[in-house]
């Protein structure tokens, strides 16, 4: 299980990016929120989409969650 961050700050886009607990981009401490323990980025996303619906997972670590 790896830990999970999303970043407070929408990209230009409006998306939320999730982020795994290592990642090189993830953001600040103060820009990010725990989401929690999962088994994949899937899950992190999901959870992400109940406070910030437009959300999806880091091109660079969570890519199979990654929408362009």
């Amino acid at each position: 299980m790896d830990s999970y961050y999303v970043n407070k700050n929408a990209q230009a886009n409006g998306d939320h990016e999730v982020h795994k607990y290592g990642c090189s981009y993830l953001p600040e401490a103060a820009n990010r929120q725990y989401l929690g323990k999962f088994s994949n980025c899937h899950d992190a996303v999901k959870e992400t989409k109940k406070t910030y619906p437009q959300s999806n997972g880091c091109y660079y670590c969570s890519n199979a969650c990654h929408t362009s």
